[in-house]
């Protein structure tokens, strides 16, 4: 994909992510069912994702080259990338450290979750927007907890893919309750 299209791409993942907890009601939205999070934490969980993604599009290049590094191969495609994430998950990979969210109370608010959320994409777009080429995205690597050392436009195809895969989760929990 190129960077309009992974922008629209992750506009549109962002969109239904958000509309789907909009339309989920606030007792459902921070229930613990049986699977692993709550909806709110699973939002939780995406904004410390999308916080930490939009440190790659926000630090200047240098630091991002003096941490992640310089590229010896190309960037995988978008299936190649989620076929090894899939592959991570299924050998027992998971969320660690400040990627588990913490418990959230329904006192918290659903509508400041979903505007901390909001918040985060908005901010994520606009750094890769501005921030960075075409060309810089297969240029730059990054360190992922889970993947190890990827390009940044491997992060942006990880990025969709994960909001995605939540969506995925979130959208069970609606339909099981």
């Amino acid at each position: 994909m190129m960077k309009a299209e992974i922008i629209s791409a992750t506009e549109k993942i962002f969109a239904a992510f958000t509309s789907q907890c909009n339309n989920t009601g606030e007792t459902a939205f921070f229930d613990k069912p049986t699977t692993k999070w709550s909806i709110a934490e699973n939002v939780q969980h995406l904004i410390v994702s999308t916080n930490t993604t939009t440190l790659a599009f926000s630090l200047p290049r240098f630091l991002v080259r003096l941490i992640g590094g310089k590229p010896n191969r190309s960037s995988k495609t978008y299936d190649e990338l989620v076929n090894k994430y899939k592959n991570k998950l299924a050998a027992g990979g998971a969320a660690s450290g400040r990627f588990i969210p913490k418990p959230i109370k329904i006192n918290f608010g659903k509508e400041k979750l979903l505007n901390n959320w909001i918040t985060a994409t908005q901010k994520y777009i606009t750094a890769l927007q501005n921030n960075r080429t075409e060309n810089d995205l297969d240029n730059y690597l990054v360190k992922h907890p889970l993947l190890g050392r990827i390009t940044l436009r491997e992060l942006c195809y990880f990025t969709i893919y994960h909001t995605q895969h939540h969506l995925n989760i979130i959208s069970s929990v609606v339909t099981v309750q």
